[in-house]
């Protein structure tokens, strides 16, 4: 799913909860596939989408895009509270 794709899916989706067509949950429910979807096909030129798998708390589950697993814990590093412990990353894959 390309980022166009992605950004109408999301409006459609907010579009039938500002009619009452779904409720907030399933407006989440739908938006966050949707990010699982375009994430799970992200491809970037020399960068991939990275998953934390196991580590500290508030940081597993979290992703970002890097160059390799290595950049991938610095980032996450970065953009949470984590400064000690091992972070064990994947690469996302096209399978989710």
């Amino acid at each position: 799913m390309d980022r166009i794709s992605a950004l109408r899916n999301v409006e459609a989706a907010l579009r039938e909860f500002e009619d009452g067509e779904v409720s907030f949950e399933e407006l989440e429910d739908r938006v966050q596939g949707v990010l699982r979807t375009y994430v799970s096909s992200f491809e970037g030129e020399g960068v991939a989408p990275y998953r934390v798998v196991d580590g500290p708390a508030g940081a597993v589950g979290v992703v970002v895009v890097a160059s390799d697993a290595v950049a991938a814990r610095e980032r996450v590093r970065e953009l949470t509270d984590v400064e000690g412990g091992v972070l064990d990353v994947e690469r996302v894959a096209d399978a989710e």
